[in-house]
C-alpha cells in the first residue's frame, strides 16, 4: 500500500539523513509529512494522511514535547487527545517499541487524572508551578529520556522497512 498524500522526498537527502542518525533520518520523514500538508496537523489535514503517517506524526510531536517540556508541556499545549486518546500507543507497539507504548498508557492514566487542571489557562508562572505541584510526571519524563534513543532508532528502523508507506523516492 502506498501513501495517499504525495510526499516524495530525494534519496539522496535520505542517505544523507541516514548518515547522521537516528532523529535526523526521523525527523526528514516527519518534517516533510508536516510540510505536505501545510505544517499543521488539523483534522482536514490528518485525513489526507495514512494512519503510518498520523503516527509518525503523533511520534515526531511526542519527541518534541517531551524533550523540551516533559509530559506537562505536552499535555498544556494540547495535545492529550491526539497522544493518549488514540491508537498511537498500539501503534507504536506494533512498530516494535513496547516498552514506549507502556509508557504511553502510564502517561494516559496521569492525562485521565490530571488533564483538565494542565490545560487550563494559566499564566506562564502558574505554568512552571505545575511541576512542582505534579511531580506523578516525572517519573515519565525520565523513564522517557531513558528510553528515547532506542525508541526513535526503532521508528526509523519501522519506516526504513516500509519507506512506500511514508513517501516516494526520487532517485
Amino acid at each position: 500500500m502506498e501513501c495517499p498524500m504525495e510526499i516524495v522526498i530525494d534519496e539522496q537527502d535520505i542517505m544523507v539523513a541516514a548518515q547522521k542518525g537516528f532523529e535526523a533520518f526521523v525527523n526528514l520523514f516527519a518534517e516533510r509529512t508536516l510540510d505536505a500538508v501545510g505544517g499543521q496537523l488539523t483534522q482536514d489535514s490528518m485525513s489526507q494522511l495514512s494512519a503510518d503517517q498520523i503516527t509518525l506524526l503523533a511520534y515526531h510531536i511526542f519527541r518534541t514535547e517531551v524533550m523540551e517540556g516533559g509530559f506537562i508541556q505536552l499535555i498544556h499545549n494540547g495535545y492529550g487527545p491526539f497522544i493518549f486518546l488514540n491508537p498511537f500507543a498500539k501503534a507504536m507497539r506494533l512498530w516494535g517499541a513496547r516498552d514506549f507504548c507502556n509508557l504511553v498508557y502510564d502517561g494516559r492514566r496521569l492525562y485521565e487524572q490530571y488533564g483538565e487542571a494542565l490545560t487550563a489557562d494559566m499564566s506562564d508562572d502558574e505554568f512552571m508551578a505545575l511541576y512542582e505541584q505534579y511531580e506523578a510526571f516525572d517519573d515519565l519524563d525520565d523513564r522517557f529520556i531513558e528510553m528515547e534513543e532506542e525508541v526513535t532508532g526503532r521508528v526509523a528502523n519501522y519506516i526504513d522497512g516500509h519507506i512506500e508507506l511514508f513517501a516516494e523516492l526520487r532517485r
